[in-house]
């Protein structure tokens, strides 16, 4: 898996628990999961349409850092199906772990549009460096 995107756990991330916000993990996920569906499929008009079980292993505290990684499951007609882990940075054990992120990819109407893709890119490869 490859682990893409950083977060600092901050005062305003903590539940009054004093724990990292479930909430606020998962919308850093669902931003990631855009941000990577995005890029493999060259559009930026793309929802998340559907996520699988949300598995909290672990919690993570202020002061921590936490990595968000993003596999590719399958590639649908017109949608990406991701798998997530995030892990504390320096312990690496996992936070949280969702199996499966369907992302779909939509037209200039809004309406689900084939993207054409079958396997991951990687942004340096299309640029021929």
């Amino acid at each position: 898996m490859r682990f893409h995107t950083r977060k600092w756990v901050k005062p305003e991330d903590l539940n009054p628990n004093g724990t990292l916000f479930g909430g606020r993990l998962l919308q850093w996920i669902d931003e990631e999961a855009a941000l990577y569906t995005i890029i493999q499929l060259e559009n930026k008009k793309v929802v998340t349409k559907f996520m699988s079980d949300i598995n909290f292993v672990d919690s993570a505290r202020e002061g921590d850092i936490v990595e968000i990684g993003i596999d590719v499951v399958e590639f649908g007609r017109s949608s990406v199906t991701l798998r997530c882990r995030v892990r504390n940075t320096m312990t690496r054990a996992t936070i949280i772990s969702i199996d499966r992120i369907v992302m779909v990819n939509l037209g200039a109407d809004g309406r689900p549009q084939a993207h054409g893709k079958t396997q991951i890119e990687y942004v340096k490869d299309r640029l021929g460096q």
